[in-house]
């Protein structure tokens, strides 16, 4: 049987838009694009 939320699985109460994590994930993968464009004298 599937575990139900609330009773088997915490229920958080997040919502699917998960909008200021997912802007911290853009922000972080941009920081680390840059720093691998330079790393590769993409960037110089």
């Amino acid at each position: 049987m599937a575990p139900s939320v609330g009773k088997d699985v915490a229920n958080t109460g997040a919502k699917p838009p998960y909008t200021y994590r997912t802007a911290w994930a853009l922000f972080l993968l941009a920081g680390n694009l840059i720093v691998a464009a330079f790393y590769f004298h993409i960037l110089e």
